[in-house]
């Protein structure tokens, strides 16, 4: 799978993350760390949010999403893959050897480091 290109792979990928993360409920804040690994751009952003109230995937009220999965999240054993490498992690932007990526329909999302493919999944708490 490659990196989403255009505007609409972007959103779809993004919407889909949303759908997959683990937490039931999180800050606006917390939302928008998992959506910059995708996109940084806010008018993107903003439509990302709309198009993920408008399909069921999240209600917003305030700055706080509740994520409306039907429990759905990302299975670690076959969505997510670990290759060895020289990369940089989407995250944080540390220097990584192993990059963990994100097998997701609309497509794939990393490089991440250990730690941070587990909060962009939303596994682990801020």
């Amino acid at each position: 799978m490659s990196e989403p290109v255009t505007r609409s792979e972007k959103l779809e990928l993004a919407v889909e993350l949303l759908a997959h993360l683990e937490r039931e409920e999180l800050a606006l804040p917390e939302a928008m760390d998992r959506i910059e690994t995708v996109t940084t751009d806010p008018t993107l952003t903003r439509e990302i949010l709309d198009t993920a109230e408008k399909r069921g995937v999240i209600d917003r009220e305030d700055a706080r999403l509740r994520i409306r999965r039907g429990g759905t999240h990302v299975e670690y054993g076959s969505q997510v893959v670990a290759r060895e490498g020289d990369f940089e992690c989407r995250r944080c932007g540390a220097g990584i050897t192993t990059g963990h990526f994100v097998r997701l329909e609309a497509g794939e999302l990393g490089p991440f480091g250990s730690s941070c493919v587990r909060k962009v999944t939303g596994r682990d708490a801020e």
